[in-house]
C-alpha cells in the first residue's frame, strides 16, 4: 500500500539554526533577575501561545525594561535571520512531490519560529505549529489535526490511510505519531541509528508504491 502523506518535524529535521541566541532563555532570565520565579509550564506556554516575543512577556508578567525588551528582541531576530534549510530536505520533499504524496510540517515551536519554516518551504500542503493548535507534540490530537489537513485518515495495518512522520525526536517524532497508527521514523544525523539523512528516507517511502 503506498504512502498518501509524509509528516516532517521542523528543528533539527528540516531547518537548523547556525547562530543560536536563546533569546527566550534570556527572558525568563530577565525576569529571574526582577524576582519573577520560572513556572513550570514557562516552556509550554510559550510554545502554545500565538504571542511574539513582547506578547510573550508580558503575558508572563516579566518585569523588563523596554531597552533590555529591545536587545532581546534582536537577539530574536538574529537568530531567525540564521535558520537554513538542511540540502537534504528539499531533495527529499522534491522526490515525494514526483509521487503525489503530500507534505506537511509538525513542530514545537515558539511563535516567530513558524514564519522561518514557512519562508524556508513556502508550498507544503499544510502547516502544524503548536502555537497554532495551543497543544504539543507527543499530544496524539496534534498528529490527527495534521493528517486531517492533509486528507488522510491513519489507522493501524490496513484500517485507514499509511501516513509517515519523521524527526529527530524519539518520543514526538517516532514513539508519539505510532500511537495514532503513523509510521514513526527517527532521523539520527549523526550516523547513531539506521535513518541518518531525509533523502534515503523518502526513498524509502515511494518504494512502497
Amino acid at each position: 500500500m503506498p504512502y498518501k502523506a509524509v509528516l516532517f518535524d521542523a528543528f533539527g529535521t528540516i531547518v537548523q539554526i547556525k547562530e543560536r541566541t536563546h533569546p527566550y532563555r534570556h527572558l525568563l532570565k530577565e525576569g529571574m533577575r526582577g524576582g519573577r520565579q520560572p513556572k513550570s509550564d514557562d516552556i509550554h506556554r510559550l510554545m502554545t501561545l500565538n504571542l511574539g516575543l513582547p506578547e510573550a512577556a508580558e503575558h508572563l508578567r516579566i518585569p523588563v525594561s523596554l531597552t533590555r525588551l529591545a536587545e532581546i528582541n534582536q537577539m530574536l531576530v538574529d537568530e531567525l535571520s540564521s535558520i537554513e534549510a538542511f540540502p537534504d530536505a528539499g531533495e527529499a520533499m522534491a522526490v515525494l512531490r514526483s509521487h503525489n504524496i503530500a507534505i506537511g510540517v509538525v513542530s514545537n515551536l515558539a511563535q516567530p519560529y513558524g514564519s522561518a519554516v514557512k519562508r524556508l518551504f513556502p508550498d507544503l500542503d499544510a502547516y502544524i505549529f503548536s502555537y497554532e493548535q495551543s497543544i504539543l507534540k507527543p499530544d496524539p490530537a496534534i498528529y490527527r489535526t495534521a493528517c486531517q489537513m492533509l486528507g488522510t485518515a491513519p489507522g493501524h495495518m490496513f484500517d485507514g490511510d499509511r501516513v509517515a512522520m519523521v524527526g529527530d525526536s524519539l518520543r514526538c517524532d517516532r514513539d508519539g505519531p505510532r500511537a495514532v497508527g503513523i509510521t514513526g521514523v527517527h532521523l539520527s544525523r549523526s550516523g547513531a541509528g539506521s535513518t541518518t539523512n531525509l533523502l534515503d528516507f523518502a526513498r524509502d517511502i515511494v518504494a512502497y508504491e
